[in-house]
């Protein structure tokens, strides 16, 4: 059997050998060293959301126009039912003469004080033909020569029904404190004959429309009244006095 024989340097080259000396940890350490350092990531929070001023403003306009919407609804709703209940019931205001006033009692003292009755009567009437008037408590009659109040008294309490006329009598009295010179006015008043007296009134009513009775509302009335004078004399003491003419406007107050 034939054998071949190589020679020498035609043998392959093999990888280098280790070192024997060299440990198994110093292999290790080497190979940590060639390993890539690697750096952590820091952690760091979150940007803030971006605040969207856009929705926030169309959120409050929705809101507003909502409301406005609402406020519009309601004024038509409110002014609709008004003017069904105008052409149902036609309201017209009432009327309010003064017939008589007497005088009954004026007389003053030595420190210008001054004792007055007034003794008033008053046609109320009611035009309206579905419409009733609640004539309440709380009101509040008085009588004015110029700027000083003479007397007061109250309107009665009572039901004023459908195309009524009401007659009342009011009783007004009062003890003011006079001046001198509105004593001198008042004589020269009674020189001419006449007086003019002005009589205030402050009414709480309540409107009745059909069988709805609405809130309580505040009727005011203003009568200029001018009396005749049927005393002997221009003294001021014990005079007595008769109605001669008036007129009287009525507004309300809510």
């Amino acid at each position: 059997m034939d054998q071949r024989v190589y020679p020498v340097g035609s043998l392959p080259a093999s990888a280098p050998v280790a070192p024997e000396n060299l440990s198994s940890s110093s292999k290790k350490d080497s190979k940590i060293d060639k390993l890539p350092l690697f750096t952590a990531p820091t952690s760091s929070p979150p940007p803030p959301a971006p605040v969207n001023t856009r929705r926030k403003r169309s959120r409050l306009c929705k809101c507003l126009c909502w409301t406005l919407l609402a406020i519009i609804i309601l004024i038509v709703v409110l002014a609709a039912i008004v003017g069904i209940l105008y052409l149902i019931f036609r309201p017209k205001i009432p009327h309010y003469s003064v017939d008589y006033l007497t005088v009954n009692n004026f007389t003053m003292d030595n420190n210008l004080t001054v004792t007055a009755s007034f003794d008033i009567t008053v046609t109320s009437r009611n035009p309206n033909k579905r419409i009733g008037i609640y004539y309440l408590e709380g009101s509040k009659i008085t009588a004015w020569y110029n700027t000083t109040e003479l007397c007061n008294g109250t309107y009665p309490v009572f039901y004023q029904g459908h195309r009524n006329t009401t007659v009342v009598h009011l009783l007004l009295s009062g003890k003011p404190q006079l001046t001198n010179d509105l004593i001198s006015g008042i004589q020269s008043q009674l020189e001419t004959g006449s007086i003019p007296i002005t009589v205030k009134g402050n009414v709480p009513v309540k409107i009745k429309f059909g069988a709805l009775k609405l809130f309580k509302i505040t009727g005011k009335v203003n009568c200029r009244l001018l009396l005749d004078s049927s005393s002997s004399g221009s003294s001021t003491s014990a005079t007595q006095f008769k109605f001669r003419s008036s007129s009287c406007s009525f507004k309300v107050k809510l």
